[in-house]
């Protein structure tokens, strides 16, 4: 199997070109090139297909092998990888997700796509939608006791639930102690990624996050939106105003639109490319056991 290795500040995956390659069970194909002591070492696998509604579709599994509905990331290096591949000669092209249609804006430097920014649709505010248990009609600075803490918590869909944490401090947290709680707290009837964010100004967070399935990453696209979302509607940050989030992978540029579209911009960029056997990955999917 031919595969790509890129990052989006350090949100790494596995690309897979599907107009060229045929990924059998792909969920437990993505347990098995993710590890990163056994295998290439990923958060995950990203197939990239033909698609009847739009340029390109994108399929992505998680590092556990559950099939996630959309990554941020992961659409800005799918729109690199089009491009510099030679797949499309377009700079606006449109990709298919599991949560519908994204708008891809690409820039060149030398030919190559450098940055992408992605329209990634409304935020998704509705707790059924997101979806999180709750009558309330938003889930904005609500309360919620984890392993007996209580956290003030703001939940929002970017295609992907998130629930996002305002605090102080965040280097300090132990997110390999309590991530696994957020992620799998009961009010979550599919699980959670979540985001502790911490203000810098206006126009400046700093963000960790925790992503379900895949443990804490380095970056997560629709977490950062989530999180620009959440300040927003807390009042931190203000509609259309650009806003600068440092992850430990790197920075991205959000706009939440009073339209209530959220548009976000960052780099992409590739690792490496190899072939991985076929005879390597059928002998360990006997063994695999994946969330999927």
């Amino acid at each position: 199997m031919k595969f790509s290795k890129m990052h989006g500040i350090g949100n790494d995956y596995i690309y897979v070109n599907c107009f060229e390659e045929t990924v059998s069970e792909p969920e437990k194909v993505s347990v098995i090139v993710s590890d990163r002591h056994k295998g290439i070492g990923s958060d995950g696998l990203v197939l990239i297909m033909p698609s009847e509604k739009a340029d390109f579709r994108m399929r992505i599994f998680n590092a556990d092998g559950s099939e996630a509905m959309m990554c941020g990331n992961a659409t800005r290096c799918i729109g690199k990888y089009v491009y510099d591949m030679g797949l499309t000669d377009k700079t606006d092209i449109t990709l298919e997700t599991n949560s519908g249609i994204k708008y891809l804006k690409l820039f060149l430097k030398n030919n190559k796509v450098s940055l992408v920014q992605v329209d990634m649709g409304k935020a998704i505010l509705k707790p059924a939608e997101i979806p999180v248990k709750s009558s309330l009609d938003t889930f904005i600075n609500q309360p919620v006791d984890v392993d007996g803490k209580t956290y003030s918590m703001t939940c929002v869909s970017m295609g992907n639930p998130h629930a996002v944490i305002f605090t102080d401090d965040i280097d300090g947290l132990d997110l390999e102690k309590i991530g696994s709680s957020f992620e799998n707290h009961e009010i979550f009837p599919d699980r959670v990624n979540t985001e502790f964010a911490e203000v810098i100004d206006n126009h400046t967070l700093k963000m960790r996050v925790w992503e379900r399935g895949s443990g804490e990453t380095f970056a997560c696209g629709t977490g950062t939106c989530a999180t620009v979302v959440s300040a927003v509607l807390n009042g931190i940050c203000k509609h259309d105003d650009e806003i600068l989030v440092h992850l430990r992978g790197g920075d991205l540029r959000i706009i939440y639109k009073s339209d209530g579209t959220v548009m976000m911009t960052g780099p992409a960029e590739y690792i490496c490319e190899g072939i991985i056997s076929d005879e390597f990955i059928n002998e360990k999917k006997e063994n695999v056991i994946c969330r999927s």
